[in-house]
């Protein structure tokens, strides 16, 4: 009953220290992955706007062709 107890509570010192270990992993991970939306948001954004400065050249150039037409 009182390993059961023991280990309920957690107060054995292995389960802290594994539980913080978890823990400290899990926080590097988090890390890493704010920091992937991140670069990824950008990435995206350099993108976006490199595919809406080619539509706009596009439809300037079509523009320019229809008014010396």
């Amino acid at each position: 009953m009182a390993k059961a107890l023991i280990g309920h509570l957690n107060s054995d010192p292995r389960s802290t220290a594994r539980l913080s270990a978890q823990n400290h992993h899990l926080r590097r991970r988090v890390t890493e992955l704010e920091t992937l939306v991140v670069r990824l948001q950008q990435e995206n954004d350099r993108l976006t706007a490199a595919q809406a400065a080619a539509i706009l050249e596009r439809e300037g150039d079509a523009l320019e062709r229809m008014l010396h037409a």
